[in-house]
């Protein structure tokens, strides 16, 4: 269990310095959101989830409308910045 909590840790990590990045290359927050919501679109389509957290997230994304799933990704993109 640890480990996998270490590995998300990464994750959010990882995703915190892109979004990082897209600020620093004068992104808007909006912009961001939008580039998520794709990045989540595809990753859904695309990616089988390769741990518990990813398997969540996924199932939530499946369930959910576009509406719901553009909040998703603005969420997201908070949690990432929390853990700059």
């Amino acid at each position: 269990m640890a480990t996998m909590l270490k590995v998300f840790d990464r994750w959010k990590e990882f995703l915190g310095d892109r979004v990082e990045q897209a600020e620093r290359a004068g992104m808007t927050e909006e912009t961001i959101s939008q580039l998520a919501f794709q990045i989540g679109e595809f990753l859904s389509d695309k990616v089988d989830p390769e741990n518990k957290e990813e398997r969540v997230l996924k199932d939530l994304w499946d369930v959910c409308d576009e509406e719901e799933r553009k909040v998703m990704a603005r969420v997201m993109v908070k949690l990432a910045k929390a853990h700059q």
